[in-house]
């Protein structure tokens, strides 16, 4: 299979779930779904998505300036505006070919700076792993905050709405539980088998590269100043989604804590291979509204009719960001390689 059809494949793939989920989320909504759109665009305090989005911009050059911690041990110093250009111009790749924005990044800055392909391309996986790291600290405080907004997030997903018997949920958890200690009885029985598997050493592989990442990190002169804009990064991300709710008068009432589970519920939205994250993004914030409101004893439904109206708002401030920030990326690219 040729590489532009593969690509082609994927965009159409990747449209498809997009077109897909954003059907579910109108049918879920009823008829008043491009009304509720409408009203919601015209509702919005706009104050509060441009402070919104200049932490969403502030994401974008802290990144860019970390990005040259992780180049500079290799002996190359290139501008922060190079690095930030190559970067936006990653992400908007992201909207047709999803995943495809690591490629684009690295390719773009060899086109404006002397750095070879796969020396870039290496400290953009160690990017990948410190921010799956910061992820996963993001999500234990929202675990942490909102305990009982994720307990109801799994009662709604188990079609169980009586959040006052939430034991029963816990059945899933001793189920899995109990997958997990045969699994792992079946690997000490059969290791041997399963080492020699071609997917256990490709497994491999990726786990000694993440630990080779993550060990890089630590030898780098500016560490701190490396692991202090990483945590930028994520506040700049955490303060992006949580501005937005004071922008519509149905979320204002939302305490800085449950900006944590915004955050959370957002990214795993953002994880589905969906354009842009559309409808993806949406259903899940429909689902984590649900859970919240269901967590304060209040209507799902209400719930979910407020997700959709913060993911309109918040999804559409990224893609704005993602879609102006990679045209202006495209121009200043093409400028400076003319120059070089």
């Amino acid at each position: 299979m040729s590489k532009k059809l593969k690509n082609f494949i994927t965009i159409v793939i990747s449209l498809f779930i997009a077109g897909t989920l954003m059907y579910l989320v109108s049918r879920s909504l009823g008829g008043d779904f491009i009304q509720k759109t409408v009203s919601v665009v015209k509702r919005a305090n706009y104050l509060w998505v441009g402070i919104a989005a200049i932490f969403g911009l502030g994401a974008y050059w802290i990144r860019a300036i970390r990005w040259n911690l992780l180049l500079e041990p290799m002996g190359y110093k290139i501008s922060n505006s190079n690095s930030l250009w190559a970067l936006s111009f990653g992400y908007f790749l992201n909207l047709g070919i999803p995943r495809m924005g690591e490629i684009g990044r690295a390719t773009a800055l060899q086109t404006v700076e002397d750095v070879p392909f796969s020396n870039s391309f290496g400290t953009i996986v160690t990017e990948r792993i410190i921010d799956f790291c910061f992820m996963i600290l993001f999500l234990l405080l929202a675990l942490l905050f909102n305990y009982s907004s994720l307990l109801s997030f799994f009662d709604l997903l188990g079609n169980n709405s009586d959040t006052s018997n939430v034991e029963k949920s816990y059945t899933i958890y001793y189920i899995f539980l109990g997958i997990c200690i045969l699994l792992g009885i079946s690997f000490l029985v059969f290791r041997k088998r399963i080492l020699k598997l071609s997917f256990t050493k490709k497994l491999i592989n990726l786990l000694n590269g993440i630990v080779t990442g993550l060990i890089s990190v630590f030898k780098l002169k500016q560490r701190v100043k490396f692991f202090l804009l990483s945590f930028g990064i994520w506040i700049c991300y955490f303060f992006a989604a949580y501005m937005v709710v004071f922008a519509l008068p149905e979320t204002s009432f939302i305490p800085i804590k449950t900006g944590f589970f915004l955050l959370a519920v957002g990214t795993l939205g953002m994880l589905v291979p969906a354009s842009g994250g559309i409808g993806a993004y949406h259903g899940a914030m429909m689902i984590g509204f649900s859970a919240l409101f269901l967590s304060m004893n209040q209507s799902a439904k209400l719930g979910k009719d407020i997700g959709y109206s913060y993911a309109i708002l918040s999804h559409s401030l990224q893609l704005i960001i993602m879609i102006i920030m990679g045209l202006i990326s495209v121009f200043m690219l093409a400028k400076n390689k003319k120059v070089k």
